[in-house]
C-alpha cells in the first residue's frame, strides 16, 4: 500500500499503473495491489449466498442490490469496498459509471495490509455518510463483525454481532442468508487451525 501527499485529484486515479486500484480518503491517495486469490475467493462465496437473498426477495417490496467492488464517491473521497448493497427503493442509477448515494450495507475483506484502512479511515468515512451496516470480514482472524451505525450525531459503529471460526450465522441487515464461515474459510484456504 502506497500513499500520496494531499489532496489527491481523480486525475491521479487516472494515472495508476495496471493491476493497481487506488482510493481517496480524507483527500489522500491510497494505491493497492489487487487483492490475493483467497480474497477474491470469499467475495465470490459471499456473492452467492447474497444472490440467494436476492432471489428470495425478487418482485417483494424490500429487495436488495448488490454490487461488487463500486467506485464510490462520497463528499471528496473515492472509495471502493469489497461488496455493497442498497435497499431497491435506494440504488443508485445504473448507467452512471460510479455511485454517489451512500450504500445500505458494506462489507470490506481485511487483509493484514488493509485492517487498519478498511476498519479506521473507511469506516469513519461510512459512518459520515451514514451507511446503516457494516460487515468486516477478517481473513487473518477467521472472523465476521457485524456493525450498526450508532444513532446521535457523532458518527461510529456498534458491533452487534461477531462470528467466529466455523460458525454459521444470521446477519443484519440480511438475516435471510445463513453464512457458513466455515465454508468461506476452508474453500478459500484458510484452515481454521492456528
Amino acid at each position: 500500500m502506497t500513499h500520496t501527499p494531499k489532496p489527491a485529484t481523480h486525475e491521479d486515479l487516472a494515472k495508476l499503473p495496471e493491476r493497481t486500484f487506488g482510493q481517496i480518503v480524507d483527500g489522500e491517495l491510497i494505491v493497492l495491489p489487487h487483492p490475493p486469490l483467497e480474497h477474491q475467493h470469499i467475495l465470490t462465496l459471499l456473492v452467492g449466498d447474497l444472490q440467494r437473498l436476492g432471489h428470495l426477495a425478487r418482485g417483494a417490496s424490500g429487495g436488495w442490490w448488490f454490487i461488487h467492488r463500486p467506485e464510490l464517491r462520497l463528499g471528496g473521497d473515492v472509495l471502493i469496498p469489497d461488496l455493497a448493497g442498497w435497499k431497491i427503493e435506494r440504488k443508485p442509477p445504473t448507467s452512471a459509471s460510479y455511485a454517489t448515494v451512500a450504500p445500505d450495507w458494506l462489507c470490506e475483506v481485511m487483509t493484514p495490509e488493509t485492517a487498519e484502512l478498511d476498519r479506521h479511515r473507511k469506516g469513519a468515512l461510512y459512518a459520515r455518510e451514514g451507511v446503516p451496516h457494516l460487515w468486516l470480514l477478517d481473513l487473518r482472524e477467521r472472523t465476521l463483525e457485524v456493525l450498526r451505525l450508532l444513532p446521535g450525531d457523532v458518527p461510529g459503529y456498534e458491533r452487534v454481532r461477531l462470528g467466529r471460526g466455523d460458525q454459521a450465522i444470521r446477519a443484519e441487515p440480511l438475516e435471510a442468508v445463513e453464512l457458513d464461515l466455515a465454508e468461506y474459510w476452508a474453500s478459500a484456504g484458510l484452515l481454521l487451525q492456528r
